[in-house]
């Protein structure tokens, strides 16, 4: 970069002045998802089937209407929304954390309910460094699977 001659219209904000900022370079194989997701909580289709089916309660009053993006989301969800009563979903979601998974594998799991766990890691490639012997992925998506509704 030092033969580039590059000009800048504006000045750094503050705080940046001096500093060779470079940004960290997304990969969700490596689990490095960007700064919007180091605290972010994910969840399943079927949490989110639950919290809109919550919400769709206040559009019972005639002088309201669901978005049409709340619709397309609503039906997204619930097409592919694997575990289909509360309690199917909490302990999908206990048992996911009780392995010490990242939120995004544990999303990432329980919404695409990956069959093998050759599958899963291929899907989900963190889990290759997460679980060196495929059989206790394997349990995991059996245990995963006594859950499930199609």
């Amino acid at each position: 970069f030092r033969d580039m001659d590059i000009q800048i219209d504006h000045p750094p904000p503050p705080g940046l002045v001096g500093r060779n900022i470079i940004p960290e370079e997304e990969d969700a194989s490596e689990l490095k998802l960007g700064p919007d997701f180091k605290k972010a909580k994910t969840l399943l289709n079927s949490e989110v089937v639950q919290l809109l089916e919550h919400r769709q309660g206040k559009f019972k009053n005639p002088d309201t209407e669901p978005s049409p993006v709340f619709v397309k989301t609503f039906e997204y969800v619930q097409k592919f929304n694997r575990y289909k009563n509360k309690t199917a979903v909490f302990e999908v979601r206990n048992l996911l954390q009780k392995k010490q998974l990242e939120q995004y594998e544990i999303a990432a799991l329980a919404n695409l309910c990956p069959e093998q766990a050759e599958e899963a890691k291929s899907l989900i490639p963190s889990l290759e460094q997460r679980f060196d012997d495929d059989d206790e992925l394997q349990n995991i998506l059996n245990n995963l699977a006594k859950y499930k509704v199609f």
